[in-house]
């Protein structure tokens, strides 16, 4: 494979907690994938490595063959510019306004003029189906509304890689399907590279390519959401039935 993004042979600790014991993973530009487990298994922190927000103990990250950890702080600064995030709690200022949220980074960049970023904060919010919502504050939004704010923003500025923490966690399950399809329209659309981190399975076989399980800090499972259906690895079943008993120790 062709890999736009590599992830090689990551190792992770927090003081004497080790989470990632030697993780490996490629993509190809364009494509879906998505990092399951178990609540604290570190898929979180596996995705944070990708825009530097954390730094591995050991291993590598490359993105369209740069090592990111290697970079000036210029260099890593212009690969940030072309990834978004969404986060799990969407992660917006309450004291700014939907508009301002969205534009953010574009202020901050201070390539655009305000006229410019007003359309920009204009057409993303349409994307995400939030026309006229620019002057609302996110205290006036429901959780489905606050994480379509989220996306709007990590498109603001036409990212190539998008990564998604948790997208339809709190969310009720009408709600979570449109965020779902949301992800798939905005991939497709604007022909980016995107990875989610999640433990709906439903959300998982919707909106990925591929799978790949994370369990006591390595790849247990890599394969398409009917590899992972039929995978016949135990520690896997156990994780997409949800059962108590099995190899995932509670």
């Amino acid at each position: 494979m062709d890999a736009y993004i590599k992830i090689d042979n990551i190792v992770k600790s927090f003081g004497e907690k080790g989470v990632l014991r030697g993780v490996t993973v490629e993509m190809k530009k364009n494509e879906s994938l998505v990092v399951i487990g178990r609540s604290g298994c570190g898929k979180s922190v596996l995705v944070k490595h990708l825009n530097a927000l954390i730094r591995p103990d050991s291993g590598a990250v490359y993105i369209d063959g740069k090592e990111i950890f290697h970079l000036q702080y210029r260099e890593l600064v212009e690969v940030r510019k072309n990834i978004g995030m969404l986060f799990q709690s969407a992660a917006l200022l309450d004291s700014l306004t939907v508009g301002e949220n969205v534009g953010l980074a574009l202020h901050e960049d201070r390539k655009n003029t305000e006229a410019e970023i007003e359309d920009i904060v204009r057409q993303k919010l349409e994307m995400v189906g939030l026309s006229g919502t620019a002057d609302l504050y996110p205290s006036d939004l429901s959780g489905g509304m606050r994480k379509r704010v989220g996306l709007a923003r990590a498109i603001a500025t036409d990212p190539e890689i998008l990564l998604y923490d948790e997208p339809t966690t709190g969310l009720d399950p009408i709600t979570a399907d449109m965020i779902n399809d949301l992800i798939i329209e905005l991939n497709d659309r604007l022909h980016v590279t995107s990875i989610a981190v999640t433990h709906d399975m439903t959300s998982a076989y919707k909106i990925g390519d591929r799978i790949v399980m994370l369990h006591d800090g390595k790849i247990e499972f890599d394969g398409t959401p009917e590899q992972v259906k039929n995978s016949g690895n135990a520690v896997v079943d156990q994780f997409i039935t949800g059962r108590a008993t099995g190899p995932i120790k509670l």
